[in-house]
């Protein structure tokens, strides 16, 4: 059962990333632009490594943290509730609230990795991973806990916590690239401003409905 269970996680840790890698708001655009400006392939693919690597450090950065909390195993049960009530409360604020920072356009394109890493923290990404993270993290509450214990747990919840950024970074610009390489070698720009999808209220959507699910896996 656990294994079966950690298997539908791992694989929600890779969808996840391959919705965000399809979303163009996460910046596949961006890599069709520069391969169509400098009129060479390589450009597009010279861009999707900044935006792989500021997306993979915008999800550390938010799932380290609760590496760090699940060694309060008296409280696992909390934290796993109230991480599943931050991802709502983010998915009804960016429902409501469905302008983009004005401090994400200050950042020059050249910058991709920066502007990669920014717009995902802005966006909530992140967040849609920590209920699958969590789900995955080695919490086994205890009594008698003691301090080379939890720095195990630690340890150990740091580092999947790098695997499962890294993991879902990489299904994130493999769906991406493959979507840039599509429309830059077929279909161009031009077909943006044709069958452009407002995915704003469908993001907010999906982290709300994320939450529910794990606020429901945690009762």
């Amino acid at each position: 059962m656990d294994d079966g269970w950690n298997t539908a996680l791992w694989l929600a840790v890779v969808a996840s990333g391959v919705y965000h890698g399809l979303n163009p708001g996460m910046g596949w655009p961006l890599a069709v632009a520069a391969g169509l400006m400098e009129r060479r392939p390589s450009a597009l693919f010279g861009a999707l490594a900044p935006l792989a690597g500021g997306h993979f450090l915008a999800m550390g950065v938010i799932l380290l943290p609760f590496g760090m909390l699940t060694a309060l195993q008296y409280w696992n049960h909390e934290i796993r509730l109230a991480a599943a009530m931050i991802v709502i409360g983010v998915g009804v604020l960016l429902y409501i609230y469905r302008r983009h920072p004005r401090i994400l356009a200050r950042i020059p394109p050249a910058e991709l990795g920066l502007w990669s890493f920014a717009i995902a923290i802005a966006h909530g990404a992140g967040l849609m991973l920590v209920p699958m993270y969590l789900g995955l993290c080695t919490t086994k509450p205890s009594s008698m806990m003691d301090h080379d214990g939890a720095m195990s747990i630690i340890a150990s919840n740091l580092g999947l916590a790098v695997l499962v950024s890294a993991v879902h970074a990489l299904a994130m610009i493999a769906a991406g690239g493959v979507v840039a390489w599509a429309v830059y070698r077929y279909f161009g720009l031009q077909i943006l401003s044709k069958a452009w999808i407002n995915l704003d209220a469908f993001w907010a959507g999906s982290l709300i409905a994320v939450g529910l699910v794990a606020v429901a896996g945690s009762i």
